[in-house]
C-alpha cells in the first residue's frame, strides 16, 4: 500500500464521513470485547455473517487480540459440524454481562430474531448492530451503524471490512492518515502491528471499496 493508494482511500471516504462513522462504531466495539470468546456474532437464518465473523477471525489472530475472537452463533448447526460451526442458540441464552452481541444483517430482521436480541440485552450483555437501517434493530442496540442502500458509499459487504479491520487497532482514528508515518509500527495491546500487515490491511479496504473481489 503506496502513498497514492491510501490517498485514494481517503478521497474516496473522508469527505462523506463515513470513515469516521465506522471508526466511532468499530472502537465502541474494541473497548466492549473485553472477554475471550465473548464476542458473539449473530444474524438473520437465511443470511448467516460468515464475513464479518471471518475476518474479525484474522485481525485477532494477527493483532492477539483474544478478546476479538468472535463466535458465530447459528440457528441450525450441522451435525457433526466443526466446533467453531456449531454453536447454537443456547449460546445466546448463556451470555452474560461481560459479553458482547454483534447483530449483522443486510436486510430487515426476523421478530424472533429481535426476541433473542432482547433477551440477551436483558441478560445484561452489550448489544451492537451493524445493518441496513432496521429501525426496530436498531432500538435494541446500544450501539449501531446504519449503512442505508442509496446513501453509503459503499457495499454493505465493504462496511464489514471497514468495521473488522479498524476494530483490531487501539489508534482506529490515524489509521488512514497519510500523516501518520507508515514507517512506524503500532502497539496493539502487547503486539506490534508492522508497516506490511497495516499495508495489507489498507490494501484489502481499498479492494472492498473499489469493489475488486477479495478472498
Amino acid at each position: 500500500m503506496n502513498a497514492d493508494q491510501v490517498a485514494t482511500l481517503r478521497a474516496l471516504l473522508a469527505p462523506t464521513g463515513w470513515l469516521d462513522r465506522t471508526s466511532a462504531f468499530a472502537r465502541a466495539l474494541r473497548r466492549s470485547a473485553r472477554t475471550p470468546n465473548g464476542l458473539l456474532i449473530f444474524g438473520p437464518p437465511q443470511d448467516e455473517p460468515w464475513h464479518i465473523t471471518a475476518h474479525l477471525a484474522d485481525e485477532s489472530r494477527l493483532a492477539g487480540i483474544p478478546e476479538l475472537a468472535p463466535t458465530l452463533v447459528r440457528w441450525s448447526p450441522e451435525r457433526g459440524a466443526p466446533a467453531h460451526l456449531s454453536v447454537g442458540l443456547d449460546r445466546l441464552a448463556s451470555a452474560t454481562t461481560a459479553e458482547t452481541l454483534l447483530v449483522v444483517s443486510g436486510g430487515p430482521v426476523p421478530a424472533e430474531l429481535l426476541e433473542r436480541v432482547h433477551d440477551v440485552r436483558r441478560s445484561g450483555a452489550t448489544v451492537f448492530a451493524l445493518d441496513q437501517d432496521d429501525p426496530d434493530l436498531d432500538q435494541l442496540a446500544h450501539e449501531s451503524l446504519q449503512v442505508s442502500p442509496g446513501t453509503a458509499p459503499f457495499s454493505f459487504d465493504a462496511a464489514q471490512h471497514l468495521v473488522s479491520s479498524a476494530v483490531a487497532l487501539d489508534a482506529a482514528p490515524g489509521l488512514f492518515s497519510i500523516g501518520s508515518p507508515l514507517g512506524a509500527s503500532r502497539a496493539v495491546g502487547q503486539t506490534a502491528v508492522t508497516d506490511r500487515t497495516l499495508r495489507a490491511r489498507l490494501a484489502r479496504l481499498l479492494d472492498a471499496v473499489s469493489g475488486t473481489p477479495t478472498e
